[in-house]
């Protein structure tokens, strides 16, 4: 990246993070890790914040935001919450889970943040970078990820940097995220809940405190939480699923016993695997090969999410 092009990078000490906040409090953008990968947070009541996350990203703008909070009754303030949401943010906040649930009429919530939609995301996340943050800003943050609309998403701020350039105002180095996939996002609808985007917590994992979740989608048609687009974290080159070898053209993401050009996870670990997923799409996409392969990722546990995302990026 040409060096006029690059962000400001900081450390994400207190100095930094009360310099971001600053920065959100007069309608800027800030790049900031949470557990799942960096987000591209603005404040969430302003239009002109929240358009320019939009215009940053490229992002189409029927697609919503999560809005990050410090604390379950932050997000009260946001939206209701019937038992069922309580029962999740008891069990899963802070961490990688959102909330799609209905938006109070008095919620101060930017129109765009929700897309025109009766609900709204929320999440209140785990990293001890992104609470600071929200509590030195003392506002709700939308925060998709930091990078361009529709391409991989980042892990590291090299990758914000590399992707979003100068559009950032700040961002803030935490070191690589811990999880590598972002939240898993579940819709509590009238009848029963569903599981709108596959993440670090299972469906599994829903099951044991709501029950069984619906048989099938029983929305609109609409697009309710981010992730939800055919195509999304794309690499930018061709890409095939379920390959043991690759072919002469081909850049081979391995896992388990397929060594590949790059692992996700040698030892056939899912966690790892999601953890290194982006990093790794990352390397393929600046390899000189001109198609990417990718070993078989079991369908079981987080699983499910990793290859979620593959089919969206081969898609």
């Amino acid at each position: 990246m040409p060096a006029n092009n690059r962000p400001v990078i900081l450390p994400a000490d207190p100095a930094a993070i009360a310099r971001a906040a600053g920065l959100l409090r007069n309608g800027g953008l800030v790049a900031v890790p949470t557990e799942t990968v960096y987000g591209l947070a603005a404040r969430a009541d302003s239009p002109d914040a929240v358009a320019s996350i939009y215009r940053a990203k490229g992002r189409p703008d029927f697609n919503p935001l999560i809005v990050h909070v410090a604390s379950p009754d932050a997000a009260r303030c946001l939206a209701r919450f019937d038992d069922r949401a309580e029962a999740l943010a008891a069990a899963f906040w802070p961490g990688p889970l959102t909330l799609v649930l209905p938006r109070r009429d008095e919620a101060d919530l930017a129109p765009a943040v929700t897309a025109g939609l009766p609900t709204v995301a929320l999440r209140c996340p785990a990293h001890p970078v992104m609470q600071a943050l929200l509590e030195a800003a003392g506002l709700p943050l939308a925060a998709p990820s930091a990078n361009r609309s529709g391409a991989i998403s980042p892990t590291t701020a090299d990758h914000v940097a590399a992707s979003l350039g100068k559009k950032v105002d700040l961002v803030l180095d935490g070191g690589p995220t811990a999880r590598g996939l972002e939240s898993t996002i579940v819709a509590c609808r009238p009848d029963g809940w569903e599981v709108l985007r596959p993440g670090p917590i299972t469906e599994a994992e829903i099951a044991a405190i709501l029950g069984t979740c619906l048989d099938a989608a029983t929305g609109d048609g609409a697009i309710e939480a981010p992730g939800q687009l055919a195509s999304h974290y794309a690499p930018g080159k061709p890409v095939r699923l379920g390959a043991a070898v690759a072919e002469g053209d081909e850049y081979l993401i391995g896992f388990g016993p397929v060594a590949g050009d790059a692992t996700l996870s040698a030892s056939g670990d899912l966690a790892e695997a999601a953890a290194r997923l982006y990093a790794v799409l990352h390397l393929a996409a600046a390899a000189s090969q001109p198609r990417i392969a990718v070993a078989p990722i079991p369908e079981r546990g987080i699983g499910s999410a990793i290859n979620d995302r593959l089919r969206r990026a081969a898609a």
